[in-house]
């Protein structure tokens, strides 16, 4: 422990008293109808954070119906788009107003470092902004060569109401990934933040009102994935579903909304390698490697935490991701200085610890880390740094999301070996290749099965650019155009103009 970097208590001032998070349904701020609540204790501090109204069926039918009616009989889908961006930059504008307020929120209930955390709430703005771009520059096509009789329309509208089922890794984030979207295309919504983390999308339902957002446009409903996400998933008022959480959940979902035959859009977990070819800058690589396994204490769907490298440097790269690892800041995420917090819960740390001992006992090595973390005055859930080596494909840890600060190390001696190991898990949302030469990035790009694929860095993200994966990673997309696309419904119109269309029936 004494050769890690900890950062000890702040000593920061916490909240003399609990936020108190209410559902949004239809305009008013609500209690659950059978006055039921649950409570979330910081996993770093162990302070309580928030009580927050726990729902039911009541709520969700409630909120649904809202929904249906802002959406059928509301002005929202039918406004400008200029009128729906005006809206979606005021939105943007609150967000970065409120940003230390919703940041130490979302640091007291998730645990994750609060420079993290302002970044996030940074970046999420940036989205209601792009966002509303969008909703300006929207448009169908015509086709004007179907005849000098003909004219054809293609219409896009928005597809109805949609349940928005958010992760706790990154709450606000999120569900800034696709309500703005979701609103830019004119569509109305049900949002349903994790039950861990819920105060910030609430703050985001407070700014949305503040913003001028029609009443119904926006409903969220707190609680738990059964009965709220489930009803949401099965509910026939409900068009579409977009969830972001583990691919066990997407499956249930799925299984769920075919009774309606409703669209379901899936952001899902990963295995995301990261190939190293020899000539790779291998310091580049390692502090890539670093950032991408520990970033959110790896409680990130996009986590690098698997590395496939060659064996002729694999020793060398081992060594200096283990050298960086112990100079990264884990402790206290109220500290400036901390870059990697709290693990979410004591179920969860048992199930990241779990892997790392089930490696262990099949013959891996740990070069660094496995076991918990104690820095001074803290009496939360931290995990430490962890590299395990000597991990081979038939292990659990080389296929299967951990979602901790744990990397495994696979070797490989020829590219067709680097891409079948690769391509050996379940998941295809991201993968990297670190290499000097063009053409084996090219061809690591294209071979490999992933929605994302970086080459020389790791989780750059850009609002432009579309983020999904392929397998059991999901399916659809977030974020660019395809972002609006999801929440859009093509409508085709055929007009007869000018000439009198040939009689079927003889006279």
């Amino acid at each position: 422990m004494t050769e890690l970097t900890l950062i000890p208590s702040s000593g920061a001032t916490l909240p003399a008293a609990p936020f108190h998070a209410r559902h949004l349904i239809g305009g008013a701020w609500r209690d659950s109808a059978d006055g039921k609540v649950s409570e979330r204790h910081s996993p770093a501090h162990g302070v309580l954070v928030s009580v927050a109204a726990r729902g039911g069926q009541a709520e969700v039918e409630a909120g649904v119906a809202a929904a249906r009616e802002a959406f059928d009989a509301g002005d929202w889908p039918r406004c400008s788009g200029k009128d729906r961006a005006t809206i979606l930059l005021k939105v943007a504008d609150l967000i970065e107003r409120n940003l230390d307020r919703i940041a130490l929120l979302e640091t007291l209930e998730s645990g994750k470092p609060i420079t993290q955390a302002q970044g996030e709430i940074a970046g999420a703005a940036d989205l209601w902004r792009y966002a509303a771009a969008l909703a300006r520059t929207m448009h169908g096509d015509s086709h004007n060569s179907l005849g000098p009789d003909m004219l054809g329309l293609v219409l896009k509208e928005p597809i109805g109401v949609a349940g928005i089922i958010c992760p706790w890794n990154f709450p606000f984030l999120i569900v800034s990934q696709k309500l703005p979207f979701a609103l830019a295309a004119g569509c109305t919504a049900v949002v349903k933040p994790s039950e861990l983390t819920p105060s910030t999308t609430v703050i985001l339902g407070e700014l949305l009102q503040e913003a001028g957002l029609p009443a119904g446009v926006v409903n969220i409903v707190l609680g738990y994935g059964d009965p709220v996400g489930a009803t949401l998933s099965t509910h026939p008022c409900v068009d579409m579903v977009s969830f972001t959480g583990s691919t066990a959940v997407g499956k249930r979902i799925v299984a769920a909304a075919s009774g309606t035959l409703k669209k379901v859009s899936l952001e899902l977990g990963g295995k995301n390698p990261q190939v190293i070819f020899p000539d790779a800058d291998l310091d580049q690589a390692a502090d890539a490697i670093t950032f991408g396994v520990y970033f959110n204490a790896g409680e990130c769907c996009n986590s690098g935490s698997r590395i496939i490298v060659h064996q002729d440097v694999a020793q060398a790269l081992v060594d200096k991701i283990v050298a960086l690892s112990r100079k990264v800041p884990f402790g206290d995420p109220l500290d400036p200085r901390t870059q990697v917090g709290a693990i979410i819960s004591p179920e969860h740390m048992a199930k990241i610890h779990g892997y790392v001992k089930d490696a262990q006992a099949s013959g891996a090595g740990v070069a660094l880390g496995g076991a918990a973390l104690a820095p001074e005055g803290l009496s939360g859930l931290f995990y430490q740094p962890t590299i395990v080596t000597g991990v081979t494909s038939s292990m659990p840890i080389a296929t299967e999301e951990v979602f901790g600060p744990v990397l495994s190390v696979l070797t490989f001696r020829e590219a067709d070996e680097a891409i079948a190991l690769a391509n050996g898990a379940s998941y295809g949302l991201s993968a990297g290749v670190w290499s000097r030469d063009i053409s084996t990035c090219l061809d690591f790009a294209r071979r490999v099965h992933a929605g994302t694929v970086w080459t020389n860095t790791w989780m750059d993200g850009f609002a432009e650019l579309p983020f999904g994966g392929v397998k059991q990673s999901g399916q659809g997309r977030e974020l660019g155009r395809y972002g609006l696309e999801e929440f859009l419904e093509a409508k085709t119109v055929q007009m007869r103009i000018g000439a009198t269309r040939r009689p079927w029936v003889a006279a």
